[in-house]
């Protein structure tokens, strides 16, 4: 596949028809692991403009998503490889839902869709995770509400209390969690 480099985090897919194999697998475990976020992805939608917005999406164990939502949007994954637990959140903080992931070989369900905007984030589980995300555009650059619960991105100190916090919440959801 052809791709472009957008940013140190983005690559588009370019042309009519796009396919992705193992070689763009391996650039983005590699782009992961010197990413400073501990992510990468590759859009295999043409533009931000575009109504259908497909992306394949490494990220690091280490990576923090800030608990969010997407108001008036779906979301969709499937995984490609690894093991991931999106925790899904009431307004307030309190954890609503755990939503177990992995590949194929994990013996966990390998697809969900979201169709209503909670917030929620992923604990990944696995050294690294690669996903297939869908939804749909266009992106509006501002359009992701962050959960006044989690901290900013850049508060490191505030992130690790909030994810040991985080992790005693959601252990009750969790079949074998800590093994």
């Amino acid at each position: 596949m052809r791709l472009t480099k957008k940013s140190e985090e983005v690559y588009l897919a370019t042309g009519p028809i796009a396919m992705l194999g193992q070689d763009d697998i391996q650039l983005l475990r590699q782009g992961a692991a010197n990413s400073p976020r501990g992510r990468v992805r590759i859009n295999a939608h043409p533009s931000e403009d575009d109504t259908l917005h497909e992306m394949f999406i490494a990220i690091r164990r280490d990576s923090y998503i800030r608990p969010h939502l997407h108001p008036g949007k779906s979301e969709a994954f499937h995984i490609v490889q690894g093991v991931v637990d999106i925790v899904v959140f009431n307004e307030d903080g309190s954890v609503r839902e755990v939503v177990p992931l992995g590949d194929g070989y994990s013996g966990r369900a390998f697809y969900y869709r979201m169709s209503q905007p909670f917030f929620h984030t992923l604990l990944i589980r696995s050294d690294i995770l690669i996903v297939h995300e869908i939804t749909n555009g266009p992106f509006v650059r501002g359009g992701t509400r962050f959960a006044p619960f989690a901290p900013e991105e850049s508060d490191a100190g505030g992130i690790a209390d909030y994810w040991r916090q985080l992790l005693s919440q959601v252990a009750p959801f969790i079949e074998g969690f800590g093994s």
